[in-house]
């Protein structure tokens, strides 16, 4: 699989893990420190060929994809879940199953800022907040990540997901 954006990850072991799976190319933040040469690095490929924010699945993760987003917007999200990324007591893409990587690659989402689908009443009467299973059932079903209720209403709206979108993939869930 040729991926044509540039892949932003944490690492040399996540650059080394996705090459492994895929014809790509990666730009390592170096970690959460994000250096001002690495983040115009990171504009300049976005310029040129666009770029998936592919960080992982952890606090530290999703601050680099924090502003990572702000120096580039319109950038792609790759979400790996949390779960199928553990191993030897470590968190991170590299420790990622290789076929998490893939359907996380196949799955990018793009955000759009300012945008409002679903409105927060919209957003309570689902019954989301409140019921962890389902809201993790919803960042599953649209590839959004990991967060909580509040992360999960805005990325809903930043994705263009709507009320009845969310509705309709309830009818697939089992609680």
């Amino acid at each position: 699989m040729k991926i044509k954006e540039i892949i932003v990850v944490e690492g040399k072991s996540d650059s080394a893990k996705l090459k492994s799976l895929l014809d790509c190319d990666t730009i390592e933040t170096g970690g959460s420190s994000l250096d001002r040469g690495c983040l115009e690095r990171i504009q300049k490929a976005g310029q040129e060929r666009g770029i998936i924010i592919f960080t992982d699945p952890d606090y530290p993760g999703m601050q680099i994809r924090q502003k990572v987003s702000c120096a580039v917007p319109g950038a792609k999200h790759a979400f790996v879940p949390k779960e199928v990324s553990i191993a030897h007591g470590k968190v991170g893409i590299a420790e990622a199953q290789p076929a998490a990587i893939l359907a996380a690659l196949e799955n990018v989402v793009t955000f759009k800022e300012d945008s409002e689908s679903l409105s927060w009443a919209d957003f309570i009467a689902l019954d989301i907040v409140g019921h962890k299973q389902k809201r993790l059932w919803i960042y599953a079903h649209f590839h959004l990540g990991y967060g909580n209720a509040k992360t999960l209403f805005k990325r809903l709206n930043m994705s263009g997901i709507t009320r009845e979108m969310v509705e309709e993939a309830l009818k697939e869930a089992i609680f």
